[in-house]
């Protein structure tokens, strides 16, 4: 009798790495005898070029567009919403195949065209300032799902004339190093099959050291942006609940790694809240904190989040802060708020569209920075 043979589904393209889709592709084109330059006009028009599906690949006849679309799939991102603010900043709503809403944002500066992408669809971090942690965590991106925002959101770009990207941060919804299954090949893919140099790609963390010991034994010198909050481990566990699985001594180690890679650069992101993480004090223990990374810190006024009574401190009191970790021989840049007219934080335009977002866990009450060790 015949051994049963199941027919195997479509292949999603965008969830491979260059060499495997470049393999399938040729391995499609010989099967139907078109000769070999198909594969490079698919591979052209699945990289670099922007129709957003295989109908669009317009220097194929129609009869192998239409084997394509039978044989694989593309993640075709849907724009659920689009914003754009009068300082620039482009913030894209993308909806899913099932449903799910995710953000990215296009921050033009310059000569420079930064995207700003997601990696899950909402957050289990719980982070009690961030918009995308109150909405809660729905399930983890595909690598086709993150490198499909990348294409959406450069096809809009182009055709609105903001020009080419050049720059990646994944600092958008969700924490990328707890995806990094389909990170970790999205990465790949954004560098080798998009073009995008790995020191214009950072990834974001809030501090996942398994990670963090990962992107520091790949090849690529990929940088890091590390979100701290607080300078000590009792003020960051009540701000980012993952302090409590990593504590601030374990994260320090795993940094020491990545940075002993060499050609990596580390910043610290520090989001200030008035009257809870903005203290002077907090800054010069900041500052011990971190200085021997050499490392950049951006201070990031809070960014107000409907249903909360959260406030950013005053110029001045920011500008003090700054200050101080300066002053503690450490670089550092208040970071000046963009699109703040159409919600541009991450998490901000979905969460428009929940009718009663959770009021926050935490008190505001001042806290003094503990010293480091202390």
């Amino acid at each position: 009798m015949p051994a049963h043979t199941v027919e195997a589904g479509p292949i999603a393209l965008l969830d491979l790495e260059r060499e495997h889709a470049e393999a399938q592709l040729a391995q499609h084109f010989r099967d139907r005898g078109q000769p070999a330059y198909r594969t490079t006009q698919a591979l052209a028009w699945l990289y670099e070029r922007d129709a957003s599906g295989f109908t669009g690949w317009t220097d194929l006849p129609v009869a192998e567009r239409e084997a394509l679309a039978a044989r694989f799939t593309l993640e075709t991102m849907t724009e659920a919403a689009v914003a754009r603010s009068q300082d620039g900043t482009v913030k894209h709503l993308w909806r899913l195949r099932d449903g799910e809403l995710v953000e990215s944002v296009l921050i033009p500066a310059g000569a420079r065209l930064t995207l700003c992408i997601s990696s899950q669809a909402g957050c289990a971090m719980a982070c009690v300032f961030c918009a995308t942690g109150w909405s809660g965590y729905r399930r983890q991106l595909t690598t086709g799902e993150i490198v499909g925002q990348f294409l959406g959101a450069r096809r809009w770009a182009r055709a609105h004339g903001l020009g080419d990207l050049t720059n990646i941060v994944f600092m958008g919804m969700g924490e990328p190093l707890a995806n990094r299954a389909a990170v970790m090949p999205a990465l790949t893919l954004l560098n080798r099959g998009c073009g995008v140099g790995a020191r214009r790609i950072t990834v974001s963390t809030v501090g996942v050291v398994p990670g963090i010991l990962e992107l520091a034994a790949r090849p690529e010198q990929f940088r890091l942006a590390v979100s701290l909050h607080a300078p000590d481990s009792e003020l960051r566990a009540r701000l980012v609940p993952i302090e409590r699985k990593h504590p601030l001594p374990d994260l320090l180690a795993a940094l020491r790694t990545f940075d002993a890679a060499g050609g990596r650069r580390i910043t610290f992101e520090y989001v200030l809240i008035a009257g809870l993480n903005d203290d002077p004090d907090h800054a010069r223990a900041l500052a011990t904190l971190v200085r021997e990374f050499r490392a950049h810190v951006n201070v990031i006024p809070f960014n107000p989040i409907p249903g909360t009574d959260w406030k950013p401190p005053s110029r001045a009191r920011q500008r003090a802060f700054a200050a101080a970790l300066e002053a503690g021989g450490v670089n550092a840049t208040v970071r000046q708020a963009r699109g703040l007219d159409i919600g541009a934080a991450c998490g901000q335009l979905r969460a428009e569209h929940a009718l009663h977002p959770p009021k926050p866990y935490i008190a505001l009450t001042r806290t003094r920075a503990a010293t480091p060790g202390g």
